[in-house]
């Protein structure tokens, strides 16, 4: 990887077009005085800077369309359908001018160009400024000397063109009298309004693409989901993604973003829990590494071929999350760390390509200890290595910990040395598979997380390789993690100048979601968007206290000199809001639909063990002991009812290991004793709910025909996975209504509790949508979209099914809120347009 970032250029901000690629409507316009023509009472001169974006279709279009007193065109286009010609011409009126330019080799990929238009109106004349070149062409001016400027598409009277190359602009400027006086940097996050330096003139952008936020944000560019634990690799020459599954590969083309799924033509390839993928870009060959089997599988990319399909799985090791790297000067794999089976591993392991054989390196040095999730960065002669987590031993039960060492392989020598250690930071974080490594500038980028949360996130960093700082990079990637079911990787695009993640989960049904994301380079810091809002940040809060204080004084003055006032209000206004049309309004328009009825009388609560929404126990008198927890005492009740109704209980090993892992074991086993005793005392108020220990496991007991546990009603409607009746649906609906599963509470062990209920859910619903017509229950299937959208509000089946629904019963207005409500959160979580539109889901 060394070297690849010397190119990353400083293209941090501007306006991008969309072009060809995207439907006409969605094409990228540039108009500089939206509110009416811009005038001049004399010369003047118009300049930019541009760009092109590589790898597209068509390269055709406006640059820019300058219209004088709404009747002479003055246009700047490209044009490559002529080959071997100059592809810039400059068009006045039906007439082009005899002279055509072009910058020299790659400079309108690779950097930013100028061009200037300069307006002679005393000499009749238009000259264009491109680089150090010029050329001047007769012209006529128009008398009012009023000019609209347009960019790219517009839609602007009989001017309109919807023709635009894929191309970036920035420091459009506008000069009168050798003084700039207009200027718009297009330095832009969001939004359609590019600010104006000057005179305070917004410019107006259709379909905008902000350079900078393509710096910061990183855009989700495709997902698939494929069978069975999936591995990926990546072809650094083709800029193509390779997803590697047992009945398919997948090819995921950067440049095109396009996928490609190729069935294998030798049968099933077995892809194992341990696994890990390679691309040889000198030999063009996939390779599929079996870690524990000690086998290599080729893949040829135009045979669609592996050389073996048959490798059957070994007594197992592992070696999860371990580091890998191919060497092309001894034409060898090398596999570093590792972990499996409750230890962490320091092997590192070779495979030699010609031979096709194994060896273990044997290194004497200690510096590289135990550990897995590290990050992995190679050069030509080996390779770095930093962070991870593990222990000194390798043993898990004794005292693992977070590595955050910089270390390097040396291939030749076969030993690793320590090049620095970062500080300890306040959120310990682990390592994505692989860095980015610049040594020419010697730094490096890496993904971090958090490895104690299953619902974590990824964060880009800048790191040097000889001094131990860091920074935050770019925005963050949602990402579930799970040891087993989870990987993260990090590619670098060099065609077009990126950094690509993947991540990839493993969900309840077995299979496997691949994401891919790209942040263009050099990525912005983290810290810099949040600066940017601060102050009007601050303003605002200013603005809040004061309005609660002035909303503080008025309720106080009601209350005290007006009494009767607001209840007589709250009486007017509740028949309204419990009106049945008002009801339906918002049954049919929610996004997000509230499960029961706002009209509906709440019962009382008793005898009950309530786990969706907020932790709630109530006794038989219908008084709530919830309180009565402290934060442990909580925690050891939930673990033991979860782990009973699960499992049949939970081991005193077990109960040390989730709660009291930093203690040592007596101490651990008075803790334990202290808080049971506490446990029981709070629940022998709710009678026929005790905890026990009598087959050697710790259990709480319960009378289920004396007290109601939402959760376990819950498992006895979904827990066959069978398909549920409408009245099942409806009672599940009923049990989610609180909310989330413990929603109020966050431990590491409940992760996995969460995210199977959720799936659990969202299956059991749409598998019933699946199996009703629409046409048979219209008005319910609607219910039930809203009910997947409250634990998932960007699923497209429910959106899709939702607004079919809605169609057939003739709400076609609602259906049309539907998919805009749809396609705002997508693009607001995703950060990207959603692909579909209106008429394609309603046929779908």
């Amino acid at each position: 990887m060394s070297g690849i970032l010397n190119k990353i250029r400083a293209q941090s901000y501007g306006l991008g077009f969309e072009s060809f690629e995207a439907v006409q409507d969605k094409r990228t316009g540039l108009d500089l005085s939206p509110e009416g023509p811009i005038c001049f009472d004399g010369d003047f001169e118009l300049s930019f800077e541009l760009s092109f974006l590589r790898n597209k279709k068509t390269y055709f279009g406006y640059i820019v369309r300058i219209i004088g007193d709404d009747h002479q065109n003055i246009d700047l286009i490209y044009d490559n359908s002529s080959v071997g010609q100059d592809h810039f011409k400059l068009i006045i009126g039906e007439q082009f001018s005899p002279t055509a330019f072009d910058f020299q080799g790659d400079d309108l990929f690779a950097k930013w160009n100028r061009i200037t238009l300069r307006f002679r109106q005393q000499q009749q004349q238009i000259t264009v400024v491109y680089g150090n070149r010029s050329f001047s062409q007769p012209m006529k001016y128009p008398a009012e000397g009023c000019y609209k400027i347009l960019f790219g598409a517009n839609q602007y009277k009989e001017f309109r063109t919807t023709d635009v190359p894929p191309m970036k602009i920035r420091h459009v400027m506008l000069r009168e009298k050798d003084r700039i006086a207009y200027n718009w940097p297009l330095n832009e996050t969001d939004g359609v309004n590019a600010s104006e330096e000057i005179r305070r003139k917004p410019a107006l952008a259709a379909n905008p693409i902000w350079i900078k936020k393509l710096h910061y944000e990183w855009k989700l560019l495709q997902t698939v989901t494929l069978k069975g634990y999936v591995r990926v690799g990546f072809d650094e020459k083709s800029n193509n993604i390779f997803a590697v599954g047992q009945d398919s590969l997948v090819r995921f083309s950067l440049a095109g973003n396009r996928l490609v799924t190729m069935p294998y033509r030798t049968g099933k390839q077995p892809v194992y829990v341990d696994n890990q993928v390679l691309f040889d870009t000198e030999r063009n060959r996939l390779y599929n590494i079996f870690l524990n089997e000690k086998q290599v599988s080729e893949f040829d990319t135009v045979t669609r071929a592996w050389d073996k399909s048959d490798i059957r799985p070994q007594a197992k090791t592992y070696y999860l999350h371990a580091n890998k790297f191919l060497s092309p000067a001894d034409s060898s794999i090398y596999v570093i760390g590792g972990y499996g089976h409750l230890a962490y591993k320091k092997e590192v392991q070779r495979y030699h390509l010609p031979s096709r054989t194994w060896q273990q390196v044997q290194s004497e040095d200690s510096v590289f200890t135990p550990r897995y999730l590290a990050a992995l960065g190679a050069t030509h002669s080996g390779a770095y290595v930093i962070g991870g987590y593990g222990s000194s031993t390798g043993q898990q039960m004794l005292n693992p910990r977070n590595w955050y060492d910089m270390l390097y392989f040396d291939r030749d020598q076969r030993r690793f040395s320590k090049i620095y250690e970062l500080k300890v930071p306040k959120e310990d974080f682990v390592f994505g598979n692989s860095m980015i490594v610049n040594e020419k500038d010697s730094s490096y980028y890496a993904l971090i997380f958090p490895k104690h949360k299953f619902s974590s996130e990824l964060q880009l960093i800048k790191g040097s390789l000889n001094r131990p700082e860091f920074k935050p990079v770019g925005s963050k990637i949602p990402y579930q993690f799970i040891d087993i079911e989870s990987f993260a990787d990090l590619f670098y695009d060099k065609a077009n100048g990126r950094f690509v993640a993947v991540t990839l989960y493993r969900d309840a049904n077995q299979q496997t979601k691949v994401a891919i994301y790209s942040l263009y380079a050099p990525p912005l810091e983290t810290v810099a968007p949040q600066t940017a809002s601060s102050e009007s940040s601050a303003g605002r809060n200013v603005w809040t206290i004061g309005a609660l204080f002035v909303a503080a004084l008025l309720v106080y003055w009601l209350y005290r000199y007006m009494p009767g006032q607001l209840d007589r209000q709250k009486a007017t206004k509740a028949p309204i809001m419990g009106s049945v049309p008002e009801l339906a309004q918002m049954r049919d328009t929610a996004q997000f639909q509230p499960f029961d009825d706002p009209a509906e009388k709440a019962v009382p609560y008793k005898s009950c063990i309530l786990l969706f929404g907020n932790l709630q126990l109530y006794d038989e008198d219908g008084n709530e002991i919830t309180k009565q927890f402290s934060p442990l005492v909580k925690e050891l009740f939930l673990v033991i009812l979860l782990y009973s109704i699960r499992w049949d209980g939970i081991s005193s090993e077990k109960l040390k290991e989730l709660l009291w892992f930093d203690k040592p074991s007596e101490s651990a086993r008075n803790n334990r004793s202290v808080n049971i005793a506490k446990l029981k005392a709070i629940l022998d108020k709710m009678k026929y709910c005790q905890v026990s220990k009598e087959t050697g496991y710790w259990r709480i007991k319960i009378d289920y025909s004396k007290i109601e546990v939402d959760y376990m009603h819950y498992l006895n409607l979904v827990g066959n996975r069978k398909l549920l009746s409408k009245q099942s649906i409806i009672e599940l609906a009923g049990i989610t209504k609180r909310g989330n599963f413990l929603s109020n509470v966050e431990y590491e062990w409940l992760d996995s509790f969460k995210s199977e209920i959720s799936n659990e859910i969202v299956d059991a619903y749409l598998r019933y949508a699946s199996s009703v017509k629409i046409a048979d229950d219209a008005e319910f299937l609607v219910q039930l979209a809203n009910y997947v959208f409250y634990f998932d509000p960007v699923n497209e089946e429910a959106m899709i099914l939702k607004c079919k629904a809605l169609a057939h019963l003739g709400k076609h207005s609602l259906a049309k809120t539907t998919f805009e409500n749809f396609a705002r959160e997508y693009n607001r979580i995703y950060g990207e347009d959603f692909r579909k539109d209106m008429p394609e889901v309603l046929h779908s």
